[in-house]
């Protein structure tokens, strides 16, 4: 078996190799990547670089042990010494009683065909343009009179899975981006802003004049900001920082954390979490998805489920092995690289969006706070406490004001969960997603009220 072999026929010859040395089971994993990237600053090339890279990673078991080795080279003599190496690994660590493969019951049998996979690859030209014409339109924007510079990349990874239980999958996915970042205002009293683009397919990318003005935009409405008073007011979460919420609630679920005891969802099962009619979703099936993917990262079959039905916790987020420990079945959310075991993580995430838009989401508010950035992690898993640097707009009589800084968002987890309220607004670009949403009762922490 040579190097430049197909993926899944060094990964059979790697199977036999373990099982010769004595592993009981196996699986293995290769991932292949090529990515291109360019950047720009006030006009000046300041990158352009290319990489190839392949890994490998296998995992032995035997009996309640298992050990994961890893390798970028793929030569026959290699991966004989890679699987020699796993099984004595194996041999002397500490048993695990939850770890081993699947189930083959549960691997997916017919993956879904998902349009991941751009064939199209840029030039370094083309790349070019796209960041010009971007830094070019942000730095158009009256007030705008400094550039952080604007960055544009591509990239395609071919991943193939094989283990003992009789599993033989891959998949390719490619990935586009754009972002474009500028200051306005002069010494002290500078701002910065930015935006960006993600996609599978390079048609599907934001235009770059309309991303460049947009951050120009951004950041030019920041200019002159303003401190706050403490107060318990209603905050409003810009999309772009509303999927944080989202993010801290998946984390909350996710079974590792469940089965150690450490999260403050760890007693919620089918209780409610969120005011009725919320419903968060997650769905690695959907074409040309960020994160989306026909099976997990133990060929388990996945598919598409709401984690919040109505308002209430329906699921936990659930590999082999934390399953395992709840004595409950995986959920197909494993995730895994070339040297690690696989852990549970969520796909292409989302909130659905409500019936309100945002402007009418805001209408009665009299004074609140409406958030586009946050700064630090203050965040407690085990107890849901939070707490977060900010700054945005003021709300008053339902509209927004001047930009405001320097501040703290505060509250609890839980409750923010039960008063949280979706606008309409729901966009599909970050992978994990969400409209506009209010969230009442909440501390804004301060200075001195603004002139």
């Amino acid at each position: 078996m040579t190097s430049n072999a197909q993926p899944l026929e060094i990964l059979e010859d790697l199977l036999k190799r373990a099982k010769a040395k004595g592993a009981e089971a196996a699986d293995c994993l290769i991932v292949r990547d090529v990515s291109l990237n360019v950047a720009q600053r006030l006009g000046k090339r300041e990158k352009l670089e290319r990489s190839e890279a392949q890994d490998l990673g296998l995992r032995v078991f035997i009996g309640k042990r298992q050990a994961i080795v890893s390798t970028s080279d793929l030569e026959p003599k290699t991966l004989d010494e890679l699987a020699e190496r796993a099984v004595a690994m194996a041999r002397a660590v500490p048993e695990d009683e939850y770890c081993g493969l699947a189930d083959p019951a549960l691997l997916v049998k017919t993956p879904v065909a998902l349009d991941l996979e751009d064939k199209k690859e840029p030039s370094e030209a083309e790349l070019t343009d796209m960041i010009a014409r971007a830094e070019d339109a942000a730095r158009a924007v009256p007030g705008v009179t400094n550039s952080e510079g604007a960055e544009a990349g591509w990239g395609k990874v071919q991943i193939a899975l094989a283990a003992s239980n009789g599993f033989r999958g891959g998949y390719a996915t490619s990935r586009w981006g754009i972002s474009v970042s500028v200051l306005a205002g002069e010494g002290t009293g500078m701002e910065r802003d930015y935006d960006f683009s993600s996609a599978v397919f390079g048609e599907n990318l934001s235009d770059p004049e309309t991303l460049g003005r947009s951050a120009g935009e951004r950041t030019v409405r920041r200019l002159n900001p303003r401190k706050a008073s403490t107060a318990k007011i209603p905050i409003v979460y810009d999309p772009r920082v509303a999927n944080g919420l989202i993010g801290h609630f998946v984390g909350a679920i996710n079974g590792a954390s469940i089965a150690r005891g450490t999260s403050f969802l760890k007693d919620k099962m089918g209780q409610q979490i969120f005011a009725k009619g919320i419903r968060i979703v997650d769905d690695p099936h959907r074409p040309r998805g960020l994160r989306s993917k026909p099976f997990d990262g133990e060929g388990v079959a996945n598919k598409k489920r709401a984690l919040i039905e109505d308002g209430v916790l329906t699921t936990w987020l659930l590999d082999c092995r934390s399953a395992r420990q709840l004595k409950l079945t995986t959920t197909g959310h494993a995730s895994r690289g070339t040297s690690s075991p696989p852990s549970p993580s969520a796909a292409n995430l989302y909130l659905e969006p409500g019936k309100v838009t945002p402007a009418d989401l805001m209408s009665d508010i009299r004074q609140g706070f409406y958030v586009t950035e946050l700064i630090g992690m203050g965040i407690n898993g085990v107890t849901g406490d939070y707490s977060r640097g900010a700054a945005g707009y003021w709300i008053e009589n339902g509209k927004l004001t001047h930009p405001v800084s320097e501040v703290t968002v505060a509250g609890n987890l839980k409750d923010m969960f039960q008063n949280l309220t979706p606008a309409n607004d729901l966009l599909f670009r970050y992978g994990t997603d969400s409209p506009t949403v209010r969230i009442d009762g909440m501390t804004l922490a301060g200075a001195q009220a603004g002139a």
